[in-house]
């Protein structure tokens, strides 16, 4: 069976540098073979993470569409970009939001847990999003998922893409290569569903 990768990006704004790299990815996988589902958090809104919330109303049903889907696919590759140096909050609320579900429609899920997942950065800057990826890949390793070690960090995001979207600097191009075959690979030796 080919693996399942779910994509998105961890910025909803118009032209933003982590939504054109996770559009490269989804290219790069599904040309590599991958069947690749790409979301947009726009799709999936929720509050802010409360526990007086959840214990209101309980986890809120995006939060559930968004751990089926994590739960579904055999790796997931988030492109994020950096506030403050650090991870945006729509990111971080969503992992937060999703590593609350255990069960959907009864079934026991683990939407991290042995998960495989990928990383990439971009910033207007020359860090790349070095340190959003670094403190995400922290707080997946902490929750259990399988981040892989090749990172695509784009930086300058304002001058670093062609007009048709594709990356100018041919190092970024095959980095990105290099991480979708990874992500490929490890999805293909972890995953129950892939056929070897």
């Amino acid at each position: 069976m080919t693996p399942k990768i779910l994509v998105f990006a961890g910025s909803i704004r118009s032209g933003a540098y982590s939504g054109k790299t996770a559009d490269l990815a989804h290219k790069e996988l599904a040309v590599q073979g991958a069947d690749v589902t790409r979301i947009s958090l726009a799709d999936y809104p929720l509050p802010l993470m409360d526990e007086d919330l959840e214990s209101e109303k309980g986890v809120p049903q995006n939060a559930v569409k968004l751990a089926g889907l994590f739960d579904g696919h055999d790796a997931v590759l988030i492109a994020t970009p950096e506030y403050n140096g650090s991870i945006p909050p729509l990111v971080k609320n969503a992992i937060d939001w999703i590593s609350r579900v255990s069960k959907i429609d009864g079934r026991p899920v683990r939407p991290f847990n042995g998960k495989v997942m990928a990383l990439c950065s971009s910033s207007a800057g020359h860090f790349a999003g070095i340190r959003s990826g670094a403190h995400l890949r922290a707080v997946l390793s902490h929750i259990q998922a399988d981040v892989i070690a090749p990172q695509v960090s784009v930086p300058n995001g304002g001058s670093a893409f062609e007009e048709n979207g594709a990356f100018k600097d041919d190092r970024l191009r095959k980095g990105m290569e290099r991480l979708c075959k990874t992500l490929i690979d490890h999805a293909n030796l972890k995953s129950p569903r892939v056929s070897a």
